[in-house]
């Protein structure tokens, strides 16, 4: 029976990239049903994903994949659609993005498979564990942090994650573990202009008299939430709206551009391109 596989890449840009991969599939009886690509005139790097059916089992693909990666300078990642991502959420103490994705899961409309979640607070053990999830408290300080986060590393090892979710976790990753999770850790957080940093963010902005608000997810870096951005979603507020008000917009602005931005990478639809992204949506 055909299996459905997903094929992204990426390698200098330059002609018969196209051909070579699509003549490669046609040799190995594959039909592509999607393909989307882009050349970045900046870089000079050609980005491609590919969906397809095919006959041949993915020990077959990979090598042959593999063969034209060296020819062409290629790197690229293939996956099984059938296999879904198994994803580790971490949360604080507010759970309006982990609900929103627990939610998604059991319904269907977010393809995953959320193994575990860790807090550095227990506030939201109760809602996690009526998921039937397991739920890890990580309390920490900055002297238990090394600790702190070396559990984290085993969990992941544990679980077999392949991607982490920060759905408001309100601690500062260390550079360590950024470099560890580097690709694979989506982050979420308040996104105004102008930009407001520190406490209170929606009063900040409500005393400012701001008319958009907004919702950033990017992929976690050691700068903090500047790493390459995945999505990004605002609303229109005016001086009738109460700094209570924004913070309300705002935490839904936060879902919708969380549950993209994970939605996308677990699809292979976010290629890095230095600094920032490219991204293929459907």
């Amino acid at each position: 029976m055909s299996r459905e596989y997903v094929l992204t890449l990426s390698c200098p840009d330059r002609p018969g990239v196209v051909a070579a991969v699509s003549g490669l599939l046609a040799g190995q009886g594959c039909n592509i049903t999607e393909s989307q690509q882009f050349g970045d005139r900046d870089s000079r790097r050609f980005f491609m994903r590919v969906q397809f059916t095919s006959p041949a089992p993915e020990e077959t693909l990979r090598p042959a994949f593999a063969s034209l990666a060296t020819e062409l300078a290629m790197e690229f990642q293939l996956r099984d659609l059938a296999v879904r991502p198994r994803v580790l959420i971490m949360v604080s103490k507010f759970g309006h993005c982990l609900n929103d994705l627990l939610y998604r899961v059991r319904s269907g409309l977010l393809d995953i498979d959320i193994v575990a979640v860790v807090s550095n607070h227990p506030d939201l053990r109760p809602l996690t564990q009526s998921y039937g999830i397991d739920y890890h408290h990580l309390p920490v300080t900055p002297d238990t942090k090394p600790r702190q986060e070396a559990e984290v590393l085993a969990l992941l090892e544990h679980y077999h994650v392949d991607f982490v979710v920060l759905a408001r976790y309100m601690q500062v990753l260390s550079e360590d573990l950024c470099g560890k999770l580097a690709g694979r850790a989506i982050n979420i957080h308040h996104s105004f202009l102008p930009s407001f940093k520190g406490a209170k963010p929606y009063h900040q902005a409500h005393a400012r008299g701001v008319k958009l608000i907004g919702a950033t997810a990017h992929y976690v870096t050691s700068d903090l939430d500047e790493g390459p951005i995945i999505e990004q979603e605002v609303a229109r507020v005016n001086h009738s709206h109460s700094p209570a008000d924004l913070v309300a917009i705002g935490r839904d602005l936060e879902c919708v551009a969380l549950a993209r931005a994970v939605k996308w990478h677990a699809e292979q639809r976010v290629l890095l391109d230095g600094n920032k992204t490219i991204v293929f949506p459907r």
